[in-house]
């Protein structure tokens, strides 16, 4: 098989299992700590495997500074996914994930303010763009969903939760010769220490129905996917990985129609369809008409 075509089945099959994560996290029926604490324990378990299995471990020198910057990344991935996954409760894993896909713009905002990267007027073009979406959203009343006060926490939650992940993002742009399962595994850990306090490990009876669910979301969506995602990204052209992302919100949105009947409204559908045509053309780098061509400060 040539390495595109399995970079193209990796990034798609690592997406799709992004998508579905939403379902298992409801279903585990526990708080978004506990959930992200085991997703991290068994998440690192993974991880230490596939990293042990070259003998990466052994090898690995790290220097202070960057071992700093990767624990911080790692503090803010795990406020990123607690904060999502309160999202979905309140809003929705359709529209929780939806907003949360605005992370591409808080990314760029962070680069213009930290690294003076220039800001395109295409760029903000598209930022209003998705602006507007979230307006949009935050406006509509879904079926079966959650409205008025807790509807929009929801989507606030979501996007705390996409800005802790352009920090995460932007954190992990300095650390280009950090080897990147070598940085899962430490912010896996980080999760681990951090959220301890806050588990109730004394629940038994809880967890009972909840293992299966929460080993899944360590093991397949965080170790399996985070290799497969790490293999594609090195095989395949980055507007072919920008691309196919967007399996990941598309199946998210099927998975509630479908599990938990949350069809998106008409306002949600137009929001929704704003947010990721924006985030397509950011993405892309599609400029807006001869605007594209020129650069505000």
């Amino acid at each position: 098989m040539k390495s595109k075509t399995r970079g193209t089945l990796e990034m798609t099959l690592a997406m799709a299992i992004s998508g579905t994560v939403g379902w298992f996290v409801v279903m585990s029926g526990q708080s978004p700590e506990a959930v992200v604490f085991w997703r991290c324990l068994f998440g690192a378990m993974a991880m230490l495997v596939a990293y042990l299995v070259p003998g990466g471990l052994r090898s690995a020198r790290i220097a202070a500074r960057p071992f700093i910057l990767v624990c911080l990344g790692g503090v803010a991935l795990i406020l990123n996914w607690v904060l999502l996954f309160g999202a979905y409760t309140h809003a929705s894993i359709a529209i929780a994930t939806v907003v949360y896909h605005v992370q591409p713009f808080m990314l760029v905002g962070l680069g213009a303010l930290f690294f003076a990267e220039r800001l395109s007027v295409a760029k903000v073009g598209w930022l209003l763009l998705a602006f507007a979406g979230l307006m949009l959203i935050v406006s509509a009343k879904g079926h079966g969903q959650a409205t008025g006060a807790d509807y929009v926490l929801g989507v606030c939650l979501a996007l705390a939760s996409a800005f802790f992940y352009a920090v995460a993002a932007a954190i992990t742009k300095r650390l280009k010769d950090f080897p990147a399962h070598l940085i899962v595994l430490i912010q896996m850990v980080v999760g681990v220490l951090v959220l301890a306090p806050f588990v109730d490990f004394t629940g038994g009876e809880t967890l009972k129905g909840a293992w299966t669910y929460l080993i899944i979301i360590g093991v397949v969506h965080t170790g399996l996917m985070s290799t497969l995602l790490y293999s594609a990204i090195q095989k395949i052209p980055t507007a072919l990985v920008g691309a196919l992302s967007f399996i990941y919100p598309i199946v998210a949105i099927l998975v509630d129609w479908v599990a938990f009947a949350h069809p998106l409204s008409t306002l949600q559908v137009m929001g929704a369809g704003a947010i990721l045509l924006a985030a397509a053309g950011m993405n892309f780098g599609w400029s807006l008409g001869r605007a594209g061509r020129q650069d505000v400060t």
